[in-house]
């Protein structure tokens, strides 16, 4: 599962409406460019290098899957449609909005049109105390120091006046309301991308499914028949069994809690999967561990098409998957199906993920946020 990258942004304006233009930025980067989960103070400094007004500036963190070059042309294109216009030979003059990469992880980028860290950030307060802010374990890989020994050294000792805070776009998604998500989907929907992605930008504690250790998965997809009832109980046992542990160290009460899979699923595989008699036997199991288990506030099920799945599936290349039967996908989704349907005490939601991609693109992860959003406050 890939670890979403951590950049830091510094936003400038000094010309137009500055605090709209700085709040529109900040609304466009978390849409269009990453997800903004860290926004700091709005602070009012001097001109930097050229006659001209004064600037509002900021920071904020932002959490993406992107490569640093991909987010720089994410920005540069937010700029130009705020309506800054940039030339090689400009220098220093006013703008609408400025928006920098100060800094991407803890790496080091030298390329044509990047340098990362910004190579001028140690001499300027406006980057630096709105840093500050953010509250971050981060250290400069080049001068090997944390931002308070960076701002303590800085030279500029400019004047930088506290105006006002800013919103976070992602507290307006109130998923600390909650304090239990099961998000669900047939194989290959994206349900554990989603948990980790949603997890890492509201840090909430994860359970995730060991699917990847049960013996009797590849020999299933070669045998179903033979081996279909020892794979359900073997998932049911260990399903009940990490549930259970993870939930453990977990104060339901106080920690906010998202797991890429509820212990339903088991009865819906295992409908699909057994005999009528090994089903009846599975389902007697079943109903004596489901009344122990905890339920979530919030049961979401990604539904995707099977088309889709299937292209999911062979992108991801587990070599046990690749033989998986478009009817065999359809079977489990009408299993999900028929199961929200007879919920009655569960809170549900289905998101139609089937011509979306909350992986590469900011946008539809908003969309599904949102649809969540919408549930929380209807």
């Amino acid at each position: 599962m890939n670890t979403q990258h951590q950049v830091i942004l510094s936003l400038g304006s000094n010309q137009g409406n500055r605090l709209e233009n700085i709040e529109s930025a900040i609304d466009f980067i978390h849409r269009e460019a990453g997800t903004v989960v860290k926004v700091s103070k709005l602070y009012e400094t001097p001109a930097w290098g050229f006659e001209g007004d004064a600037f509002y500036n900021c920071a904020l963190v932002l959490h993406t899957l992107s490569d640093a070059q991909t987010i720089l042309e994410k920005v540069l294109t937010i700029e130009k449609k705020l309506g800054r216009v940039r030339s090689e030979s400009e220098g220093y003059q006013s703008r609408p909005i400025d928006i920098d990469v100060i800094a991407f992880n803890e790496e080091i980028i030298n390329s044509k049109n990047l340098q990362v860290p910004h190579p001028a950030m140690q001499e300027r307060m406006f980057v630096l105390l709105p840093m500050r802010d953010l509250n971050l374990d981060w250290r400069h890989p080049i001068l090997q120091k944390y931002l308070p020994e960076i701002l303590k050294a800085s030279e500029d000792k400019s004047q930088c006046k506290m105006m006002q805070s800013l919103d976070v776009p992602l507290r307006k998604i109130a998923l600390e309301q909650l304090n239990y998500i099961a998000i669900e989907g047939n194989i290959g929907a994206g349900k554990t991308t989603l948990t980790t992605k949603i997890a890492e930008n509201f840090n909430a504690k994860t359970v995730l499914e060991r699917f990847a250790d049960n013996p009797f998965l590849p020999k299933f997809y070669e045998d179903q028949n033979r081996y279909a009832f020892p794979l359900e109980m073997s998932f049911l046992a260990d399903r009940y069994q990490q549930i259970a542990d993870d939930l453990a160290q977990f104060d339901l009460f106080k920690d906010f809690i998202i797991a890429d899979y509820h212990i339903f699923k088991s009865l819906i595989f295992a409908k699909v999967t057994l005999t009528d008699d090994e089903y009846r036997l599975y389902r007697k199991l079943f109903e004596i561990i489901y009344k122990e288990m905890p339920k979530p506030d919030l049961y979401i099920y990604l539904y995707q098409n099977t088309t889709r799945l299937l292209e999911n599936i062979k992108q991801r290349g587990r070599s046990y998957e690749q033989e998986i039967p478009a009817e065999y996908l359809d079977k489990i989704n009408r299993g999900y199906l028929d199961y929200i349907k007879s919920q009655t005490d569960l809170n549900v939601l289905v998101i139609d993920v089937s011509d979306r991609d909350f992986v590469k693109n900011q946008e539809d992860y908003i969309f599904v946020l949102e649809e969540i959003q919408k549930v929380l406050n209807p």
